[in-house]
Protein backbone atom coordinates (compact mmCIF):
# COMPACT_ATOMS: atom_id res chain seq x y z
CA UNK A 1 0.00 0.00 0.00
CA UNK A 2 2.80 2.40 0.79
CA UNK A 3 4.35 2.38 -2.83
CA UNK A 4 1.32 4.28 -3.89
CA UNK A 5 1.22 6.19 -1.29
CA UNK A 6 1.11 9.71 -2.81
CA UNK A 7 -1.96 8.65 -4.75
CA UNK A 8 -3.90 7.73 -1.98
CA UNK A 9 -2.74 10.50 0.57
CA UNK A 10 -4.55 12.44 -2.23
CA UNK A 11 -7.69 10.74 -1.94
CA UNK A 12 -7.72 10.48 1.77
CA UNK A 13 -7.36 14.29 1.46
CA UNK A 14 -10.25 14.47 -1.13
CA UNK A 15 -12.35 12.23 1.33
CA UNK A 16 -12.59 9.52 -0.82
CA UNK A 17 -13.96 5.64 -0.25
CA UNK A 18 -11.18 3.41 -1.11
CA UNK A 19 -10.40 -0.67 -1.07
CA UNK A 20 -6.64 -1.55 -1.28
CA UNK A 21 -5.50 -5.09 -2.18
CA UNK A 22 -1.58 -5.44 -0.72
CA UNK A 23 0.67 -8.90 -1.56
CA UNK A 24 0.90 -10.47 1.37
CA UNK A 25 3.02 -13.60 0.29
CA UNK A 26 4.71 -14.89 -2.97
CA UNK A 27 5.75 -18.23 -4.08
CA UNK A 28 7.43 -19.33 -6.78
CA UNK A 29 8.26 -17.15 -10.23
CA UNK A 30 5.38 -13.91 -8.88
CA UNK A 31 6.16 -10.61 -10.90
CA UNK A 32 5.64 -8.34 -7.57
CA UNK A 33 6.91 -8.37 -4.21
CA UNK A 34 4.66 -8.18 -0.84
CA UNK A 35 4.03 -4.66 -0.51
CA UNK A 36 2.92 -4.33 -3.73
CA UNK A 37 -1.19 -2.74 -4.36
CA UNK A 38 -3.56 -1.32 -6.54
CA UNK A 39 -6.33 0.43 -5.22
CA UNK A 40 -9.62 1.10 -6.09
CA UNK A 41 -11.56 4.07 -5.19
CA UNK A 42 -15.81 4.45 -4.97
CA UNK A 43 -16.38 5.83 -8.46
CA UNK A 44 -14.40 2.43 -9.78
CA UNK A 45 -10.70 4.31 -10.63
CA UNK A 46 -8.06 2.36 -10.48
CA UNK A 47 -4.29 2.88 -9.31
CA UNK A 48 -0.85 0.32 -9.04
CA UNK A 49 -0.93 -2.97 -9.55
CA UNK A 50 -0.58 -6.56 -7.26
CA UNK A 51 0.59 -8.71 -10.50
CA UNK A 52 1.38 -7.33 -13.52
CA UNK A 53 -1.55 -7.74 -15.27
CA UNK A 54 -1.83 -11.39 -14.57
CA UNK A 55 -4.70 -11.18 -11.85
CA UNK A 56 -5.75 -7.00 -11.71
CA UNK A 57 -8.99 -8.01 -12.99
CA UNK A 58 -9.92 -10.15 -10.27
CA UNK A 59 -8.17 -8.29 -7.40
CA UNK A 60 -10.51 -4.88 -8.81
CA UNK A 61 -13.60 -6.79 -8.24
CA UNK A 62 -12.32 -8.08 -4.85
CA UNK A 63 -11.64 -4.01 -4.46
CA UNK A 64 -15.20 -3.23 -5.45
CA UNK A 65 -16.88 -6.09 -3.54
CA UNK A 66 -14.79 -4.67 -0.20
CA UNK A 67 -16.13 -1.45 -0.69
CA UNK A 68 -19.73 -2.37 -1.27
CA UNK A 69 -19.95 -4.64 2.00
CA UNK A 70 -17.45 -3.56 4.16
CA UNK A 71 -15.42 -6.69 4.57
CA UNK A 72 -11.46 -7.38 4.77
CA UNK A 73 -10.54 -9.93 2.64
CA UNK A 74 -7.50 -12.64 2.04
CA UNK A 75 -7.33 -14.20 -1.07
CA UNK A 76 -4.92 -16.53 -2.93
CA UNK A 77 -4.13 -16.48 -6.70
CA UNK A 78 -2.70 -19.28 -8.44
CA UNK A 79 -1.45 -20.41 -11.97
CA UNK A 80 -4.71 -22.82 -13.59
CA UNK A 81 -3.05 -26.07 -15.03
CA UNK A 82 -7.08 -26.77 -16.50
CA UNK A 83 -7.79 -23.49 -18.13
CA UNK A 84 -5.10 -21.14 -19.19
CA UNK A 85 -7.35 -18.47 -19.37
CA UNK A 86 -8.50 -18.62 -15.64
CA UNK A 87 -7.69 -16.43 -13.36
CA UNK A 88 -4.32 -16.95 -12.39
CA UNK A 89 -0.82 -16.10 -12.66
CA UNK A 90 0.39 -17.64 -16.10
CA UNK A 91 4.04 -17.17 -14.64
CA UNK A 92 3.18 -20.34 -12.36
CA UNK A 93 3.79 -18.50 -8.90
CA UNK A 94 1.24 -17.66 -5.78
CA UNK A 95 0.52 -14.43 -4.39
CA UNK A 96 -1.60 -14.02 -1.35
CA UNK A 97 -3.42 -10.93 -2.02
CA UNK A 98 -5.30 -8.58 1.58
CA UNK A 99 -8.18 -6.42 0.64
CA UNK A 100 -8.99 -3.88 3.11
CA UNK A 101 -11.84 -1.49 2.58
CA UNK A 102 -10.68 2.25 3.84
CA UNK A 103 -13.93 4.29 4.28
CA UNK A 104 -14.92 7.22 6.12
CA UNK A 105 -16.65 5.41 8.67
CA UNK A 106 -13.69 2.74 9.15
CA UNK A 107 -12.06 2.34 12.37
CA UNK A 108 -9.27 2.54 10.85
CA UNK A 109 -9.15 5.53 8.45
CA UNK A 110 -7.25 8.12 10.70
CA UNK A 111 -4.07 5.42 10.90
CA UNK A 112 -4.30 5.09 7.38
CA UNK A 113 -4.69 8.06 6.70
CA UNK A 114 -1.48 9.48 8.95
CA UNK A 115 0.60 6.58 7.43
CA UNK A 116 -0.22 7.60 3.78
CA UNK A 117 0.70 10.95 4.70
CA UNK A 118 4.45 9.92 6.29
CA UNK A 119 5.10 8.19 2.92
CA UNK A 120 3.67 10.60 0.54
CA UNK A 121 6.23 12.86 2.78
CA UNK A 122 8.89 10.88 2.69
CA UNK A 123 9.01 10.34 6.71
CA UNK A 124 9.77 6.64 7.57
CA UNK A 125 6.65 5.12 9.08
CA UNK A 126 5.27 1.29 9.25
CA UNK A 127 2.15 -0.28 9.27
CA UNK A 128 0.85 -3.26 10.83
CA UNK A 129 -2.53 -4.79 9.68
CA UNK A 130 -3.76 -8.25 10.82
CA UNK A 131 -3.56 -10.53 7.38
CA UNK A 132 -5.15 -13.69 9.02
CA UNK A 133 -7.15 -14.30 12.47
CA UNK A 134 -10.16 -13.43 13.45
CA UNK A 135 -12.49 -11.67 11.17
CA UNK A 136 -13.25 -8.88 14.06
CA UNK A 137 -9.17 -8.18 14.18
CA UNK A 138 -9.11 -7.33 10.27
CA UNK A 139 -9.70 -4.00 8.96
CA UNK A 140 -7.88 -2.42 11.99
CA UNK A 141 -4.20 -1.15 11.00
CA UNK A 142 -1.39 0.03 13.67
CA UNK A 143 1.25 2.57 12.74
CA UNK A 144 4.86 2.52 14.20
CA UNK A 145 7.05 5.76 14.21
CA UNK A 146 10.93 5.39 14.18
CA UNK A 147 11.07 6.48 17.82
CA UNK A 148 8.52 3.65 18.83
CA UNK A 149 5.78 5.62 19.16
CA UNK A 150 2.40 3.92 17.61
CA UNK A 151 -1.64 4.62 16.98
CA UNK A 152 -4.24 2.73 16.66
CA UNK A 153 -4.11 -1.30 16.95
CA UNK A 154 -6.55 -4.02 17.26
CA UNK A 155 -8.50 -3.30 19.71
CA UNK A 156 -7.89 -7.28 21.54
CA UNK A 157 -5.46 -7.67 24.41
CA UNK A 158 -2.80 -4.76 24.87
CA UNK A 159 -0.20 -6.86 24.51
CA UNK A 160 -0.83 -7.89 21.03
CA UNK A 161 -0.81 -4.19 20.25
CA UNK A 162 3.07 -3.70 22.41
CA UNK A 163 4.16 -6.78 20.28
CA UNK A 164 3.16 -6.00 16.97
CA UNK A 165 4.80 -2.18 17.36
CA UNK A 166 8.31 -3.54 19.04
CA UNK A 167 8.17 -6.23 15.65
CA UNK A 168 7.07 -3.68 13.34
CA UNK A 169 9.39 -1.01 14.51
CA UNK A 170 12.82 -3.92 13.98
CA UNK A 171 10.78 -3.73 10.00
CA UNK A 172 11.17 -0.87 9.68
CA UNK A 173 14.60 -0.09 11.31
CA UNK A 174 16.11 -2.40 8.08
CA UNK A 175 13.36 -0.85 6.25
CA UNK A 176 11.48 -4.39 5.25
CA UNK A 177 7.82 -5.16 4.44
CA UNK A 178 7.07 -8.82 4.99
CA UNK A 179 4.52 -10.65 7.83
CA UNK A 180 5.21 -12.59 10.92
CA UNK A 181 3.42 -14.60 13.27
CA UNK A 182 2.20 -13.98 16.78
CA UNK A 183 -0.15 -15.50 19.16
CA UNK A 184 -3.87 -13.59 19.60
CA UNK A 185 -2.42 -12.43 23.15
CA UNK A 186 0.85 -10.73 21.88
CA UNK A 187 3.26 -13.86 22.20
CA UNK A 188 2.92 -17.61 21.80
CA UNK A 189 -0.21 -17.62 23.30
CA UNK A 190 -3.68 -18.03 21.62
CA UNK A 191 -4.57 -18.75 17.75
CA UNK A 192 -1.76 -17.90 15.93
CA UNK A 193 -2.53 -14.57 13.67
CA UNK A 194 -0.41 -13.95 10.46
CA UNK A 195 0.77 -9.52 10.55
CA UNK A 196 1.72 -7.68 7.12
CA UNK A 197 4.26 -5.18 8.54
CA UNK A 198 4.90 -2.65 5.21
CA UNK A 199 7.67 -0.32 6.06
CA UNK A 200 8.01 3.19 4.03
CA UNK A 201 12.06 4.93 4.66
CA UNK A 202 13.04 7.70 2.17
CA UNK A 203 14.58 6.68 -0.83
CA UNK A 204 18.27 5.59 -0.83
CA UNK A 205 20.88 7.97 -1.71
CA UNK A 206 23.42 7.37 -5.03
CA UNK A 207 26.33 9.79 -4.82
CA UNK A 208 27.95 10.23 -8.36
CA UNK A 209 31.38 11.94 -8.02
CA UNK A 210 32.34 13.08 -11.13
CA UNK A 211 30.54 15.87 -13.12
CA UNK A 212 31.00 14.45 -16.56
CA UNK A 213 28.61 12.93 -19.48
CA UNK A 214 28.36 9.61 -18.28
CA UNK A 215 27.62 11.11 -15.24
CA UNK A 216 24.72 13.10 -16.55
CA UNK A 217 23.43 9.55 -18.27
CA UNK A 218 23.45 8.04 -15.02
CA UNK A 219 21.68 10.83 -12.55
CA UNK A 220 18.59 9.90 -14.90
CA UNK A 221 18.97 6.42 -14.73
CA UNK A 222 19.73 6.76 -11.14
CA UNK A 223 16.06 8.75 -10.16
CA UNK A 224 14.38 6.04 -12.50
CA UNK A 225 15.23 3.56 -10.68
CA UNK A 226 14.00 5.43 -7.16
CA UNK A 227 17.09 6.70 -5.94
CA UNK A 228 18.22 9.85 -4.16
CA UNK A 229 21.03 11.29 -6.11
CA UNK A 230 23.60 13.73 -5.59
CA UNK A 231 26.53 14.78 -8.03
CA UNK A 232 29.85 15.92 -6.19
CA UNK A 233 32.71 17.23 -8.07
CA UNK A 234 35.33 19.82 -7.02
CA UNK A 235 34.99 21.65 -10.34
CA UNK A 236 32.45 24.52 -10.05
CA UNK A 237 32.26 24.98 -13.82
CA UNK A 238 31.28 21.42 -14.45
CA UNK A 239 29.06 20.94 -11.02
CA UNK A 240 26.13 23.04 -12.43
CA UNK A 241 22.68 22.78 -12.29
CA UNK A 242 22.53 23.73 -16.28
CA UNK A 243 24.46 20.05 -17.01
CA UNK A 244 22.40 17.90 -13.98
CA UNK A 245 19.00 18.96 -14.02
CA UNK A 246 17.41 15.69 -12.83
CA UNK A 247 20.33 15.77 -10.11
CA UNK A 248 18.28 16.36 -6.38
CA UNK A 249 21.41 17.60 -5.28
CA UNK A 250 24.34 19.09 -6.73
CA UNK A 251 27.55 19.38 -4.63
CA UNK A 252 30.76 21.54 -5.37
CA UNK A 253 33.82 20.19 -2.78
CA UNK A 254 35.98 18.19 -3.01
CA UNK A 255 34.43 14.59 -2.86
CA UNK A 256 35.69 12.75 0.03
CA UNK A 257 35.88 15.92 1.84
CA UNK A 258 31.94 15.95 1.22
CA UNK A 259 31.84 11.92 1.71
CA UNK A 260 33.21 13.08 5.32
CA UNK A 261 30.78 14.99 6.77
CA UNK A 262 27.46 13.21 4.69
CA UNK A 263 24.92 10.68 5.76
CA UNK A 264 25.42 7.61 4.27
CA UNK A 265 23.52 3.85 5.40
CA UNK A 266 23.71 0.52 3.73
CA UNK A 267 21.53 1.29 1.22
CA UNK A 268 23.79 3.86 -0.54
CA UNK A 269 26.12 3.42 -3.65
CA UNK A 270 29.10 5.17 -4.34
CA UNK A 271 29.43 6.00 -8.52
CA UNK A 272 33.07 6.88 -8.44
CA UNK A 273 33.35 8.80 -12.26
CA UNK A 274 35.94 10.64 -11.99
CA UNK A 275 39.08 8.71 -12.79
CA UNK A 276 41.69 11.23 -11.79
CA UNK A 277 44.29 10.05 -8.99
CA UNK A 278 43.65 13.33 -6.82
CA UNK A 279 40.03 12.84 -6.42
CA UNK A 280 39.51 9.20 -6.70
CA UNK A 281 42.65 7.88 -4.21
CA UNK A 282 41.57 10.14 -1.25
CA UNK A 283 37.58 9.63 -1.93
CA UNK A 284 38.01 5.60 -2.13
CA UNK A 285 40.01 5.09 0.94
CA UNK A 286 37.26 6.69 2.97
CA UNK A 287 35.01 4.86 0.94
CA UNK A 288 35.80 1.43 1.36
CA UNK A 289 35.54 1.57 4.41
CA UNK A 290 32.15 2.96 5.35
CA UNK A 291 28.99 0.46 5.40
CA UNK A 292 27.52 1.13 2.17
CA UNK A 293 26.04 -1.04 -0.38
CA UNK A 294 27.73 -0.28 -3.64
CA UNK A 295 31.54 1.09 -4.70
CA UNK A 296 32.23 1.65 -8.10
CA UNK A 297 34.86 3.28 -9.81
CA UNK A 298 35.03 4.00 -13.72
CA UNK A 299 38.60 3.85 -15.29
CA UNK A 300 40.27 1.18 -17.95
CA UNK A 301 41.89 -2.12 -16.71
CA UNK A 302 45.02 -0.35 -16.70
CA UNK A 303 43.69 2.75 -14.83
CA UNK A 304 42.03 0.35 -12.34
CA UNK A 305 45.40 -1.88 -11.80
CA UNK A 306 47.32 1.74 -11.15
CA UNK A 307 44.82 2.93 -8.76
CA UNK A 308 44.56 0.10 -6.98
CA UNK A 309 48.70 0.02 -6.25
CA UNK A 310 48.15 4.00 -5.22
CA UNK A 311 45.33 2.30 -2.94
CA UNK A 312 47.28 0.02 -1.37
CA UNK A 313 50.22 2.67 -0.96
CA UNK A 314 48.11 4.67 1.70
CA UNK A 315 47.06 1.88 3.48
CA UNK A 316 43.70 0.09 1.63
CA UNK A 317 43.83 -3.64 2.62
CA UNK A 318 43.19 -6.37 0.36
CA UNK A 319 39.43 -6.86 2.14
CA UNK A 320 38.83 -3.47 1.48
CA UNK A 321 39.92 -3.36 -2.20
CA UNK A 322 37.86 -6.36 -3.17
CA UNK A 323 34.70 -4.22 -2.22
CA UNK A 324 35.73 -1.98 -5.18
CA UNK A 325 33.76 -2.75 -8.25
CA UNK A 326 36.23 -1.70 -10.46
CA UNK A 327 35.94 -1.18 -14.16
CA UNK A 328 32.66 -0.07 -12.76
CA UNK A 329 29.40 -2.03 -14.45
CA UNK A 330 28.43 -5.22 -16.24
CA UNK A 331 29.75 -6.09 -19.36
CA UNK A 332 27.06 -5.17 -22.00
CA UNK A 333 30.08 -4.02 -24.45
CA UNK A 334 28.75 -0.51 -23.65
CA UNK A 335 29.84 2.97 -25.81
CA UNK A 336 27.41 5.49 -25.28
CA UNK A 337 27.03 7.08 -21.64
CA UNK A 338 23.98 5.98 -21.49
CA UNK A 339 24.63 2.50 -22.35
CA UNK A 340 27.16 2.35 -19.82
CA UNK A 341 24.99 4.39 -17.43
CA UNK A 342 22.80 1.11 -17.77
CA UNK A 343 25.53 -1.07 -17.35
CA UNK A 344 26.54 0.20 -13.91
CA UNK A 345 22.82 0.20 -12.90
CA UNK A 346 22.63 -3.01 -14.13
CA UNK A 347 25.40 -4.09 -11.63
CA UNK A 348 23.74 -2.14 -8.91
CA UNK A 349 20.54 -4.30 -9.12
CA UNK A 350 21.95 -7.47 -9.19
CA UNK A 351 24.38 -6.82 -6.16
CA UNK A 352 20.75 -5.39 -4.11
CA UNK A 353 19.03 -8.11 -5.78
CA UNK A 354 21.35 -11.23 -5.26
CA UNK A 355 21.28 -11.49 -9.43
CA UNK A 356 24.19 -13.21 -11.55
CA UNK A 357 24.45 -11.04 -13.87
CA UNK A 358 24.02 -13.74 -16.37
CA UNK A 359 21.45 -14.47 -19.42
CA UNK A 360 18.47 -15.64 -18.14
CA UNK A 361 18.08 -17.64 -22.05
CA UNK A 362 19.92 -20.96 -20.70
CA UNK A 363 19.71 -20.60 -17.30
CA UNK A 364 18.54 -22.46 -14.08
CA UNK A 365 18.48 -19.91 -11.93
CA UNK A 366 14.73 -18.05 -10.39
CA UNK A 367 13.39 -15.12 -12.78
CA UNK A 368 12.61 -13.58 -9.28
CA UNK A 369 14.92 -13.81 -6.64
CA UNK A 370 16.26 -11.64 -4.12
CA UNK A 371 18.62 -12.44 -1.71
CA UNK A 372 17.37 -9.56 1.01
CA UNK A 373 13.31 -10.49 1.30
CA UNK A 374 12.40 -11.78 5.00
CA UNK A 375 10.87 -15.16 5.52
CA UNK A 376 8.03 -15.22 7.57
CA UNK A 377 9.29 -14.45 11.38
CA UNK A 378 7.80 -16.09 13.97
CA UNK A 379 7.48 -14.66 17.10
CA UNK A 380 10.17 -16.33 19.93
CA UNK A 381 12.03 -17.99 16.76
CA UNK A 382 15.42 -16.20 15.54
CA UNK A 383 14.75 -14.16 12.77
Amino acid sequence: MLDIAEELNRWVEQGRDFAVATVVAVGGSAPRQPGAALAVDADGTAIGSVSGGCVEGAVYELCRQALEDGETVLERFGYSDEDAFAVGLTCGGVIDILVTPVRADGPARPVFAAALTAAAHGEPAAVARIAEGPAELRGRALLVRPDGSYDGGFGAHPELDRTVAAEAGAFLDAGRTGTLEIGEQGSRCGAPLTVLVESSVPAPRMIVFGAIDFASALVRIGRFLGYHVTVCDARPVFATRARFPEADEIVVEWPHEYLERTEVDGRTVLCVLTHDAKFDVPLLKLALRLPVAYVGAMGSRRTHLDRNERLRAVGVTELELARLRSPIGLDLGARTPEETALSIAAEIVAGRRGGSGVPLTGAHTPIHHDTTAPSTRRIGSVA
